[in-house]
């Protein structure tokens, strides 16, 4: 049992207060779509038994959950001499009745990459999956940014989101997040290390705030709008998530929220609100929203990560 310093007890004492204070609202379902970025696998790789066993599980909960997902691919992670087997990890993606999007080839940063250079990779990154696609009768129709950074300028942000209308392209936002990808590093790590005690207490840590987190946000969303809008949940393609797809399928469930494909999500109105964030960090669409508002939000009252869990920085 984790034993807090006195300092710690009452920060995280004040933040319960401010949070139940939040989420006194009645609660009633609202739609959610869950998608997962950094396919086929995402964090350290293994071998192609390791990727067929984390997609494998990952398919099988959402499809006990009746779950229909979206999976962001990064094309880049194909090349190997096991190539044709991991293409056929995306295949199981839409032989299960998910769907494919383009999450640009190697994942680059806007921020930091010039836009034709960007765009080139991002074309790249649809030389597999929308055959694979097409071939099931189904087109490519959605991306989602690297990092969440959409620009750093007005011109930037133009050029690019001109480009993706032109290739049939919808930006896939996002409006609740777990900070699963910190969690996911430990949890490899404690694997790695073969420590599956560590891994145990990771995977609680990372349920615990994933239930505190997707709390916040639709309380969040309520504040922010007046009502509670569908939402846009990112996750990654990990081993954490396949050991706990059944646990946070169960949390989503708990929390009253009720999983839609992506497209169905989006078209709450919400989404029609205007976005004008330009910048170089990648934010989150209630944050946008925000901004466009002019209303703050709560962040006070969002659940702290754990300490063990913070990435170091670099």
């Amino acid at each position: 049992m984790k034993c807090w310093p006195p300092t710690t007890l009452r920060i995280l004492c004040r933040s319960a207060l401010a949070f139940l204070a939040l989420t006194s609202a009645p609660i009633r379902a609202e739609n959610v779509a869950v998608t997962f970025d950094d396919l086929p696998t995402s964090g350290t790789r293994g071998d192609i038994a390791d990727a067929q066993s984390i997609t494998t599980r990952l398919l099988a909960g959402l499809k006990r959950h009746h779950i229909k997902a979206i999976g962001f691919v990064n094309e880049i992670q194909l090349v190997g001499n096991d190539r044709e087997q991991r293409i056929g990890l995306l295949a199981q993606w839409l032989d299960a009745g998910m769907e494919l999007g383009n999450h640009s080839y190697s994942h680059p940063s806007l921020s930091k990459t010039p836009v034709d250079a960007y765009i080139a990779d991002v074309s790249h990154g649809e030389e597999v999956t929308r055959p694979l696609m097409a071939g099931r009768g189904k087109q490519e129709r959605w991306y989602r940014h690297p990092y969440l950074e959409t620009g750093t300028t007005v011109e930037a942000r133009r050029q690019f989101e001109t480009w993706l209308a032109n290739h049939g392209y919808r930006v896939a936002p996002v409006t609740m997040e777990n900070s699963d990808w910190q969690f996911a590093y430990q949890y490899d790590k404690a694997l790695a290390d073969n420590d599956q005690r560590r891994a145990a207490e990771i995977r609680k840590e990372y349920l615990d705030f994933s239930t505190l987190a997707i709390a916040w946000y639709r309380a969040a969303g309520l504040q922010l709008l007046g009502r509670r809008p569908a939402f846009v949940l990112l996750l990654h393609a990990s081993r954490l998530n396949a050991a706990s797809i059944d646990d946070l399928a169960d949390i989503i469930q708990a929390q009253g929220l009720h999983p839609v494909p992506l497209e169905r999500a989006v078209s709450d109105p919400a989404y029609r609100t205007a976005d004008t964030y330009v910048g170089a960090d990648g934010v989150e669409w209630l944050t946008r929203w925000s901004l466009t508002l002019h209303k703050d939000l709560p962040w006070s009252s969002f659940p702290h990560l754990p300490t063990d869990i913070a990435t170091p920085a670099g």
